[in-house]
């Protein structure tokens, strides 16, 4: 039995559903296929449960693409005030948290049941635990599934990316472009931990395990200043999430163990007003106690402030304005919370979403080349994309 629809969405996470339901209030006959057993599980997870759904400060520098300037027309045309506008129509409501974060107060759930009860009204059908085998064109684009064929006269691709591959994430929305000849950038970890050697890990970070503190980190012309976090595997924290998404294997990080401080000008007032105290002593002024100790035992030497030198200070104050790491990797698509890559945005319609080469054939969200930072970009990248391309399959 073939069932036909005019729109089948594949993935019912953040983008799928919004496309979803877009095409339904224009009386499109959609479906959704979902090989979870339920939507938005992504969702669910996001932000503790409470989902860090949109940001006040929305802007194309926020995002990752081979094509920095592909993200503006639909950022524009679908804003975070929308989708907060959707939230209100609902009941729902927000707090506002750092950096312009949005979360919303009812949960991460509740947003999932305001775009299901979207769908709904827009009599759009879902197929769950479904399986795709096989998808073929000639007028109409057939599926083959594990439940049955189903068949339409356009196709989203929504499946997002392979990161947290324990929710079921994977490559398969990449698969698609390449059958149908499009050019894709490959999947690459991003929002992720770094890892560290043994050798640095053993003599430097495990003893400091669960120390947070504010440092600004630098890599390849980018610079974001949020808490680190040092963990049994390395350096983790919002800070080396967001420059993990810049960073390339064998490139160094900088760290500002001090941001906002002039350490030179603050090490020679300190030896002038204070010349007996310690270094361990006065660092533990700004830094975590434990770190600054093993920063005195592993790069500084221990000794009162009218010992060290005005070279041997200027060295300190540098590492400490600009400590050089160099990562070993990161814990990989396991714990990212993105990825950066996707189908190239040269093959897409930036308004439409449309592909060039494939009439019908869609991609949207993170299936595509675009990523944002930390933050609800990645969420909002969703709201939008999915919205546009929901105007017209």
């Amino acid at each position: 039995m073939n069932t036909v629809y005019d729109v089948i969405v594949i993935g019912a996470g953040a983008a799928g559903l919004m496309c979803a339901l877009e095409a339904g209030k224009r009386g499109r006959r959609v479906l959704v296929l979902e090989k979870a057993s339920k939507a938005g599980c992504k969702i669910r997870i996001s932000g503790g449960g409470k989902s860090n759904f949109t940001n006040l400060d929305i802007s194309a520098g926020n995002y990752l693409s081979k094509n920095p300037h592909f993200c503006k027309s639909a950022l524009a045309r679908y804003t975070q005030w929308d989708f907060m506008a959707l939230m209100s129509a609902h009941g729902l409501s927000w707090e506002e948290r750092e950096h312009g974060q949005l979360f919303c107060e009812q949960g991460a759930k509740a947003i999932v049941e305001m775009l299901l009860e979207e769908c709904a009204a827009g009599d759009v059908s879902f197929c769950y635990d479904c399986d795709i085998t096989h998808i073929g064109k000639a007028q109409r684009f057939e599926l083959q599934t594990s439940q049955q064929v189903f068949s339409a006269s356009a196709l989203v691709v929504a499946t997002g990316g392979p990161s947290i591959p324990r929710m079921g994430s994977t490559d398969f929305g990449l698969q698609i472009a390449k059958q149908f000849g499009l050019k894709s950038i490959p999947f690459k970890p991003a929002l992720v931990p770094f890892t560290f050697s043994s050798g640095f890990l053993k003599t430097f970070l495990t003893d400091l395990a669960g120390i947070s503190f504010p440092a600004t980190v630098s890599c390849n012309g980018q610079a974001f200043t949020e808490q680190l976090l040092i963990t049994h595997r390395g350096l983790s924290g919002p800070v080396i999430l967001q420059i993990s998404s810049y960073w390339q294997k064998g490139d160094a990080i900088q760290v500002d163990l001090l941001p906002g401080v002039v350490v030179e000008e603050w090490l020679l007032q300190a030896r002038e007003t204070h010349p007996n105290m310690n270094l361990k002593t006065l660092l533990s002024e700004k830094l975590p106690k434990r770190l600054a100790q093993k920063l005195c035992e592993q790069v500084f030497d221990c000794q009162p402030l009218q010992q060290i030198r005005h070279k041997q200070l200027q060295q300190i104050a540098h590492t400490l304005n600009e400590w050089l790491l160099f990562p070993a990797g990161t814990e990989g698509m396991r714990t990212a919370e993105v990825a950066t890559g996707g189908v190239d945005t040269q093959m897409l319609s930036s308004k439409t979403f449309e592909t060039k080469t494939v009439p019908g054939l869609y991609f949207i969200g993170e299936t595509v080349d675009v990523t944002g930072h930390l933050g609800g970009y990645n969420f909002q990248w969703a709201w939008a994309s999915g919205w546009c391309a929901g105007q017209y399959v």
